[in-house]
C-alpha cells in the first residue's frame, strides 16, 4: 500500500513538473466604416499612418492574426472626391487585410470601377447574401473564409446590406440581393454542420440597429440565431464599447455572443481576442491617437506616396471662402436646418420656381461638421461629397404626408424652415404643416429636394411616384461652395438656429 502510494505521488510530480500548455487564441483586428480618412479628423483621431503601426504591432505581439474590415472603407473625405478609391484601394494590401466584405458607399462610382479596384486587392472578399454573378463583380466574391490555427478552424461570413433604398439603382443594376435574416445563421449553420468550423463569425454591413425600421439589423440577427459566435458589426457608425450591455447579445438558446463595433472614421481599432479552446472572447478598444506618430512615421515610403495626394487634397483644404458664425456638428439640427434653408434659397435661383413650399434633404448627407470661423472650400466639399443632383417635384399632399412619416419613424430628417412635424413614442407623425398650415392631402405641392431622395434613396420611395419638374445638371455641392462665396461676399455668416424641425412630442 505504502509502495503504491509513493508511485502516485511520483507520478503526480511528474505531471506537475510539465508545464501548463497556453491554449492557442486568435487575435481578430477589425475596423468598420473608415470613409476615406487617409490623415487624422479635425479632432486630431484617425489616420491610415496610425492604423497601420497599431496592425503592425498587434502582429507582432501575437502570433495568430486576422485582419477584417467591415465596409464603407470610402466616401467621406476629398480623397475620395478628388481621386475616386486610387488611395484607399491601393493601401488595402500594405496595410494587411486578410478579409474584406463591401459597404453601401463602395457602389458610389458603379461596379465597373469598383470591380477595377478589386482586381488589384488581395484580400479575401466575402459576401453570403450577394449574388454577384451577372455584374462586373462576378468571380470576386466568395461567401466565407476559413481560418486554420493548429486544429481549430474559424470562418468568416460575409452579409450585406438591402441596396433597395441605400444604393442607387444605376449602381447597383443586376445585384441580387438575399436577405440578410435568412442568409446569416443558415450560413453559420452550413459552416458548422458541413465545413466542420469550430467557429462562425459574422462580418456584417447592416447595422447594429436601423436606420429604416423596417429593415433587418444585427441584433435581431443574433437574437433569432443559434450558429453564430459572433458579429463583427458596421453600417450604423455605433462606438460599442466594451464591456457594456450592448456587446453582448442574448441568441436563441439564451447564449451570450459578443458584437463590435467602432463607430466612424477610423478612430478605433476593435480587438478580439479569441481563445480557442474555451470560445471566451475579450473585446477592446484601441485609440487611433497621436501616441501612435513616431512608429507611424518610420512608413517613409507610404508617406511619400500619399504626399502625391495631399497636395492635391490641401490645395482645396485650404482655400478660404466664407465665414461660419459658430461650430456645428454635422449630426446637428442646426446643420440641417442650414443646409435645407440653403437648398430652398439656392433651387428657387437655378430652377426659376419660386413657389416651392419646402425643401427636404438627407441629414446623412451632411458628411463633416461646419467649423467656426474660417471655412475652406474643402470643407464645404467635405461636407457634400456626392454626386447629387438638385431636383424639384410636383408632390400629392398624400406623398408629401408619406413622405414625412418616412422621417417621423426615423427620428426626423433635415427639412427646410416651412416644414414642421410631430411624432409620438412609437414614431407615428402625429401632425404635418407648412408655413403653420396641416398639409392637405388633396393638395399638389412644390418640394425641393436631391435626385438620391427623388429616386427612393433613404428609403423615400412617394417620392419616387412624383413629376419631376427641374433636375440640375451639376453637383448640388459645388452650388453650396458658391452659394457660401456669395455669403462671404455680402459681408454675411454661415449660421442657423438650433430648432428641431421634426420633433417627439
Amino acid at each position: 500500500m505504502a509502495r503504491l502510494r509513493n508511485l502516485m505521488l511520483l507520478c503526480l510530480c511528474a505531471l506537475m513538473a510539465v508545464p501548463a500548455l497556453r491554449a492557442e487564441h486568435l487575435m481578430i483586428i477589425a475596423v468598420n466604416d473608415t470613409h476615406s480618412q487617409i490623415d487624422p479628423a479635425s479632432d486630431g483621431k484617425g489616420g491610415i499612418a496610425r492604423r497601420r503601426a497599431i496592425y503592425d504591432k498587434l502582429r507582432a505581439d501575437n502570433p495568430n492574426t486576422v485582419l477584417i474590415h467591415a465596409g464603407d472603407a470610402v466616401q467621406g473625405t476629398l480623397f475620395f472626391s478628388l481621386y475616386r478609391g486610387e488611395v484607399e484601394y491601393a493601401l488595402m494590401d500594405s496595410l494587411g487585410y486578410d478579409a474584406i466584405i463591401l459597404g453601401n458607399h463602395e457602389f458610389d462610382n458603379g461596379m465597373d470601377e469598383l470591380a477595377a479596384h478589386y482586381r488589384n486587392v488581395d484580400a479575401v472578399k466575402i459576401s453570403a447574401n450577394y449574388d454577384f454573378s451577372a455584374t462586373p463583380l462576378n468571380g470576386l466574391f466568395q461567401p466565407y473564409w476559413i481560418k486554420a490555427v493548429g486544429e481549430k478552424r474559424v470562418a468568416f461570413f460575409g452579409i450585406n446590406v438591402n441596396p433597395a433604398g441605400l444604393i442607387a439603382d444605376m449602381n447597383c443594376v443586376n445585384l441580387r440581393y438575399r436577405f440578410a435574416p435568412d442568409v446569416a445563421d443558415a450560413t453559420a449553420r452550413y459552416l458548422k454542420e458541413v465545413q466542420g468550423v469550430d467557429y462562425a463569425i459574422m462580418v456584417s454591413h447592416i447595422g447594429y440597429s436601423s436606420y429604416e425600421p423596417t429593415e433587418p439589423n444585427d441584433s435581431l440577427i443574433l437574437s433569432s440565431s443559434r450558429y453564430i459566435d459572433m458579429a463583427i458589426s458596421s453600417h450604423s457608425h455605433t462606438t460599442i464599447k466594451p464591456g457594456s450591455e450592448w456587446s453582448r447579445i442574448r441568441n436563441a438558446d439564451g447564449k451570450m455572443i459578443p458584437i463590435g463595433q467602432n463607430g466612424k472614421s477610423g478612430k478605433l481599432v476593435a480587438t478580439y481576442d479569441l481563445d480557442l479552446e474555451t470560445g471566451n472572447i475579450v473585446y477592446n478598444h484601441i485609440s487611433v491617437d497621436e501616441t501612435w506618430d513616431e512608429a507611424a512615421s518610420r512608413y517613409t515610403a507610404m508617406n511619400q506616396w500619399l504626399d502625391h495626394y495631399r497636395h492635391g487634397v490641401d490645395s482645396i483644404m485650404n482655400n478660404p471662402v466664407a465665414t461660419s458664425a459658430r461650430f456645428m456638428k454635422n449630426s446637428s439640427p442646426a446643420a440641417q436646418n442650414w443646409v435645407s434653408d440653403a437648398a430652398m434659397d439656392i433651387i428657387k435661383g437655378l430652377s426659376g420656381i419660386k413657389n416651392i413650399d419646402c425643401a427636404i434633404m438627407n441629414k446623412g448627407g451632411i458628411r463633416t461638421d461646419m467649423p467656426k470661423g474660417t471655412v475652406t472650400e474643402g470643407v464645404i466639399g467635405s461636407m457634400f461629397p456626392f454626386d447629387n443632383r438638385f431636383v424639384v417635384l410636383e408632390m400629392p399632399g398624400t406623398e408629401l404626408i408619406e413622405s414625412i412619416k418616412l422621417m417621423c419613424g426615423r427620428g426626423g430628417d433635415a427639412v427646410s424652415k416651412e416644414l414642421k412635424a410631430t411624432y409620438n413614442a412609437k414614431g407615428e407623425m402625429t401632425k404635418a404643416t407648412i408655413n403653420g398650415k396641416k398639409i392637405d392631402p388633396k393638395k399638389t405641392y412644390i418640394v425641393a429636394t436631391i435626385d438620391y431622395l427623388a429616386n427612393g434613396g433613404d428609403y423615400m420611395t412617394p417620392m419616387t411616384r412624383c413629376k419631376r419638374l427641374f433636375v440640375d445638371t451639376q453637383k448640388y455641392g459645388n452650388h453650396i461652395l458658391k452659394y457660401v462665396k456669395g455669403l462671404e461676399a455680402a459681408g454675411k455668416k454661415i449660421d442657423a438656429k438650433d430648432d428641431v424641425r421634426i420633433q417627439k412630442k
